[in-house]
């Protein structure tokens, strides 16, 4: 049966052993969004207990990137290796349960018992020698060894829950051996760190990566031993590079936080994750809005998502195009400030005239950068536009720009004049202009571009020609 829950409970669990990328936060984007379509919560675990590679420094790289992306959490972040008290202490009552046992096995009796395992083609797994059971002599304690703690795996039936991705998944007990769950110095495990967490924070949803399909059913079975119900399951499918390879740091994989040094916005970024896995009928460009009004388990694809800069690209500069010009202009700000562009109230009319030229925020500050810095115009189109020929009319439309009303619509009709007045035609005109002022001969209409331009700028650029 399906269990029935008051309140929708999701958890994101990285591990800090390492940057966090798209394929990452994927992970995080699905729950964080199930429990804001239901109006639950999303909890934040740190599973620190890798000693050996977990670090600061990716716990802060896993924050920053969530708060970029605009994924709050509830509660937390928690993190195991402050918990290891509760673990203990649930330990213990499997203990006197008679769901674990010590096992007083080698490494290497380990090692050995693999390799004759794989020679005569099993399965390799642990194969009991120190589970007790009726009858069954145990060999003698070795002197001075400290045991890992085993559990029980039940002997027989299967375990099988309803994945709302994969759909019902059953595996055989007997295919399961006895998983460790506590080290020799008492350190409990993954698998069973997890379960308590899951227990303890009351998860109802657990929506993670497909390389966990092989944890559940021993996380199912200690759920069990413990007396709970186990949450609801979505394993999520993998996220491919473009070469078509796991996406991982091992692969070329970049952090999150890179995207939002190159110019993403994140609600962009937000929308191209959301359909790496999931689809709401052919819709490709969704706010954050619409996606948390659209989002269900239902949709979640099973295929695995393959990664696309150049639709990411295309999806960030839809955005950038349908944002409001003030709050673009509030986005654009830090990418100014590192070309060294004090901006002033012109900057959200310069946003708005230049975005449906750009794909990301790092092109837009360049655009923007050509109103408040001296630029050098590009060599070749001055060469080729501002001619010995041209410049009598440039010097004759720098003198109607003088003195005419700084809007549109005047100097729009002092670029008209100078065009009689010479023979020109707009092409001939313009181009040169757009190159002295914006150092390229491609650019918006040249009158809003003007308008936007400090006056005594635009007189020492065509005048210098």
């Amino acid at each position: 049966m399906t269990p029935t829950f008051s309140r929708t409970r999701t958890r994101f669990a990285p591990s800090p052993t390492g940057f966090i990328h798209l394929g990452n936060i994927r992970s995080a984007l699905y729950p964080w969004a199930f429990a804001r379509a239901t109006g639950g919560d999303f909890i934040l675990r740190i599973e620190d207990t890798d000693l050996d590679r977990s670090t600061q420094a990716s716990v802060d790289v896993i924050i920053e990137g969530m708060a970029w992306l605009g994924l709050d959490h509830d509660e937390g972040p928690f993190y195991q290796m402050q918990r290891m008290d509760r673990y203990k202490a649930v330990l213990a009552d499997l203990i006197a349960a008679g769901h674990v046992y010590p096992c007083y096995m080698s490494m290497a009796e380990l090692d050995a018992l693999r390799e004759r395992q794989m020679a005569n083609k099993e399965k390799p797994r642990y194969d009991g020698t120190w589970r007790p059971a009726d009858g069954k002599t145990l060999p003698a304690i070795p002197e001075g060894v400290k045991p890992v703690l085993r559990f029980k795996n039940p002997i027989g039936g299967v375990v099988a829950w309803d994945d709302k991705v994969k759909g019902r998944i059953e595996i055989s007990n007997d295919e399961l051996d006895d998983l460790v769950i506590a080290r020799p110095d008492g350190t409990p495990t993954y698998n069973f760190c997890v379960v308590v967490d899951d227990i303890d924070m009351q998860i109802t949803h657990v929506i993670r990566g497909d390389d966990h399909v092989n944890n559940t059913p021993r996380q199912i079975n200690i759920f069990k031993a413990l007396g709970k119900e186990p949450p609801i399951y979505a394993h999520l499918p993998t996220v491919l590079n473009e070469q078509g390879e796991k996406m991982s740091k091992r692969n070329g994989a970049k952090a999150v936080t890179a995207y939002r040094d190159e110019g993403y916005l994140p609600d962009a970024m937000v929308n191209y994750l959301a359909r790496l896995g999931w689809s709401h009928g052919d819709d490709e460009i969704f706010s954050r809005a619409q996606f948390l009004e659209w989002f269900n388990l239902d949709h979640l694809g099973r295929s695995a998502a393959q990664f696309d800069e150049a639709k990411l690209k295309w999806v960030n500069a839809q955005h950038l195009k349908a944002m409001d010009d003030a709050a673009l202009a509030q986005h654009v700000l830090p990418f100014l400030s590192q070309l060294g562009v004090v901006p002033d109230a012109r900057l959200a009319g310069i946003c708005g005239l230049f975005k449906d030229r750009c794909d990301t925020l790092v092109v837009l500050a360049k655009w923007i950068s050509a109103f408040y810095l001296d630029l050098v115009p590009n060599a070749e189109e001055k060469a080729q536009h501002v001619t010995d020929a041209v410049k009598p009319a440039l010097a004759a439309l720098a003198d109607k720009l003088a003195s005419c009303v700084w809007d549109k619509a005047s100097i729009a009709a002092a670029i008209k004049e100078t065009l009689t007045e010479t023979g020109l035609k707009m092409p001939h005109l313009a181009m040169p202009v757009r190159v002295l002022v914006m150092g390229t001969a491609q650019t918006p209409s040249l009158d809003a571009v003007l308008a936007l331009s400090e006056r005594e700028k635009i007189m020492r650029q065509l005048k210098n020609a």
